[in-house]
């Protein structure tokens, strides 16, 4: 049972880690290509890069975490 604990831990761990980067990259990009549109709003210009890349990441995380976790849920289901 532990071993079936390890593989869970690691699969929800790689799936977070992978969601905060793609979750980052997503949010950095966001805030630089507002700033290259033709028409920049004043909202653009008063928003945090950092922060919303931040956002991006938290966001990153949570959507990894679900869905390893249901993937593990359908897979029990199946068994």
């Amino acid at each position: 049972m532990a071993r079936k604990n390890q593989r869970l831990l690691l699969l929800v761990l790689s799936c977070s880690i992978t969601g905060v980067i793609l979750g980052g990259t997503a949010g950095w990009a966001e805030s630089s290509l507002c700033l290259d549109d033709s028409k920049v709003t004043s909202e653009c210009l008063t928003q945090n890069p950092i922060q919303k890349t931040i956002e991006g990441m938290s966001t990153g995380l949570l959507a990894g975490a679900g869905a390893a976790f249901g993937a593990v849920w359908q897979l029990r289901n199946e068994d």
